[in-house]
């Protein structure tokens, strides 16, 4: 019988908008975690440079 994840903690990326859970390898530093992917936490920069307008 195969474990359901159905109550896992979510968080919201600030960069793409998009639902991301929680996972074992963040058990430890989940309160720090922002962002849903490398590739998210490295668009950061991008994202504050084209909003300082």
């Amino acid at each position: 019988m195969a474990h359901k994840k159905v109550h896992l903690p979510i968080k919201i990326c600030p960069i793409c908008l998009r639902p991301f859970s929680w996972r074992k390898k963040w058990q430890k530093q989940w309160l720090q975690i922002k962002y849903c992917s490398q590739r998210c936490r490295k668009d950061k920069a991008a994202k504050q440079l084209f909003s300082d307008d």
